[in-house]
């Protein structure tokens, strides 16, 4: 498919640079697809949407400071990091904490932005005040590059004290104090995305246990955004784009949530683009499981997905259901929403939007796809 049938028309004016004052007090736009029928409402008003036994599936990834800015050692000239995933490890949140050591191991490895990237060189160091510094390793040629972190003390905690909120580029401020709070959701505890899993941004924690108290099951997965998220489609044709690999990770009980939904014919909802592409990733086929002979299962456990869900590609096996903010033209999260629904009545409902104005992206409203 070509990448133009992905477009749209996006006035500036539409992309929020600010999240509403309260989470759920963003605008929610209801689509039912059974009757191309949609509804204008509040985040607030989702609980009259989801049942009793419906299982809501969260991504709990919490976005780090991924963007560092130093100076080159010697020349003092300005460099920027931005930090993309470790080069090594798995997506446990362990592997995001580090030891005492004054010195890099092979797990402070980190495919990185950098800008300027050209007069950055394999071997050159950047300072990042007194206790962390950066080797460039090598230069990949996708455009990223290598760089092995040293310091002392604590990585993570290191990154909080010198590092900044990697607010994505269409948002053009710079990051301040109320972005450490509200780019982040209420339930975010396994730290290593370098982008919010935005859907999930609306929740309060007083929606949430409305929800729990109308027996609505709330299930944690882990995927931690990076690249492969956020990077442009260069391919005129869509099928040509290849996605960059990002960390995730099922628990046994969630996964546990979530077949026993799919066995018992409950609905399971994704909320974000992010939990669907984990638990769609995890899918285990049906004629591989011993006790169900006609439903799809998910695994648990860690690894690492380059799934892309596309119109005429992989098909939803898990996701009944998909809270979603809405997203950039020509991106893979429009296409993954046109996939779930139908490219056509997709681009009709943002245009839709627009004219109410919808405010989109990251800090924007929401969609409810059911």
């Amino acid at each position: 498919m070509n990448i133009n049938l992905f477009d749209y028309f996006l006035p500036e004016s539409a992309i929020a640079q600010y999240p509403t004052e309260k989470r759920d007090a963003s605008r929610l736009l209801v689509v039912h697809r059974e009757t191309n029928h949609t509804e204008d409402r509040l985040f607030s008003d989702l609980p009259g949407y989801l049942n009793q036994g419906d299982v809501l599936v969260v991504n709990d990834s919490r976005v780090i400071k991924a963007r560092l800015i130093g100076t080159k050692e010697g020349t003092g000239a300005r460099v920027e990091l931005f930090l993309l995933a470790r080069a090594s490890g798995h997506a446990g949140s362990e592997s995001y904490a580090s030891g005492p050591e004054t010195h890099a191991s092979d797990g402070d490895l980190w495919t990185c932005l950098a800008r300027p990237g050209k007069r950055f060189k394999p071997g050159d160091r950047v300072l990042f005040g007194d206790v962390l510094s950066a080797v460039l390793v090598s230069k990949e040629e996708d455009g990223t590059v290598l760089v092995r972190f040293e310091y002392t003390g604590i990585f993570l905690e290191i990154l909080d004290h010198l590092g900044r909120m990697p607010l994505p580029p269409y948002i053009r401020r710079e990051a301040d104090a109320t972005d450490e709070d509200r780019y982040q959701t209420i339930y975010a505890s396994n730290p290593g995305s370098v982008a919010a899993p935005t859907a999930g941004l609306h929740f309060t924690p007083e929606l949430l246990e409305v929800l729990r108290k109308k027996g609505v099951e709330i299930v944690f997965v882990t995927l931690h955004v990076g690249l492969g998220t956020f990077r442009p489609v260069q391919a005129e044709d869509i099928e040509a784009h290849h996605m960059h690999r990002e960390q995730y990770h099922i628990s046994e009980e969630a996964a546990a949530s979530i077949n026993l939904a799919k066995a018992e014919k409950r609905r399971v909802i994704c909320v974000g683009t992010t939990s669907v592409r984990t638990i769609e990733s995890a899918v285990v086929a049906a004629q591989t499981c011993a006790t169900v002979s006609d439903v799809p299962k998910i695994k648990a456990g860690f690894g690492s997905t380059d799934i892309f869900l596309y119109p005429g590609g992989p098909n939803f096996q898990m996701t009944d259901a998909l809270i979603t903010n809405f997203h950039l033209p020509k991106s893979t999260l429009l296409m993954l929403v046109s996939a779930f629904y139908d490219r056509e009545k997709i681009l009709n409902i943002y245009r839709e939007a627009i004219e109410k104005e919808y405010r989109v992206f990251s800090y924007g409203d929401a969609m409810l796809i059911l």
